[in-house]
């Protein structure tokens, strides 16, 4: 059982941030967030182990596939149950499989049979292949952009505009909780994000990108999941 003194303390002596992409660096080292992090409860603990492992941009090296991202998301899911994590940890899953198809659609691969990915545009994105943003512009109004960045060959663009949409999806959720678990677990997800960007170079966003471009292209036989949104 989580004790809400505790949990106010540790909100509290968490610093803020500057602005996404004029930063420097994350407000706050790794080694002294775990160190604040100890106060969690034991569950909350292992929940937000659970989200990083799945969610972190940095967690999913060259040698993950779409498909293994995708297993290791959909296992993850059942291990958490805040709502409001769960709806963000779908949020992201939309992403993932909505960059993966344009990804696979770019290398000339034909429209997947059944769903793709994960999430409530599995089957939807199959349906509508040759659409230029697979008709979810209302829903995913930067997936233009996506499409453009992809087109010219802009992998740190696209990282860059990938992570601004993360960011201000867990933005919108925060605002909703201000002293909780909740509010801990966005603060750790969006200091991933803050790290995420200090690392990126062009060179390291173009290499991710081949590769991850090969991968949909590899695995395009082996995505059949059905969506998560019960």
């Amino acid at each position: 059982m989580s004790d809400p003194d505790a949990y106010i303390a540790l909100i509290s002596s968490l610093p803020g941030s500057e602005r996404l992409f004029v930063a420097k660096q994350p407000p706050i080292s790794r080694l002294r967030l775990d160190r604040r992090l100890r106060a969690l409860a034991r569950e909350d603990a292992q929940v937000l182990r659970v989200l990083e492992h799945a969610l972190n941009w940095g967690d999913y090296d060259m040698d993950v596939t779409d498909v293994q991202a995708v297993e290791r998301c959909k296992a993850a899911l059942g291990d958490i149950p805040q709502p409001t994590l769960q709806k963000l940890f779908l949020e992201r899953m939309d992403l993932r499989t909505a960059v993966a198809a344009l990804r696979l659609r770019k290398q000339g691969g034909s429209s997947p049979a059944g769903t793709f990915g994960m999430g409530r545009w599995a089957r939807h994105i199959p349906a509508n292949w040759s659409d230029p943003t697979f008709k979810l512009e209302s829903s995913m109004p930067w997936l233009k952009e996506a499409q453009q960045l992809l087109e010219a060959e802009d992998p740190l663009g696209l990282e860059r505009l990938l992570l601004s949409v993360s960011h201000k999806q867990l933005k919108r959720h925060a605002a909703r909780h201000l002293f909780d678990f909740e509010a801990v677990a966005i603060y750790v997800l969006i200091w991933s994000i803050f790290d995420r960007w200090a690392q990126s170079n062009a060179q390291d966003a173009a290499t991710r990108f081949e590769k991850l471009a090969q991968q949909a292209m590899a695995d395009v036989a082996d995505i059949d999941f059905e969506g998560a949104y019960a």
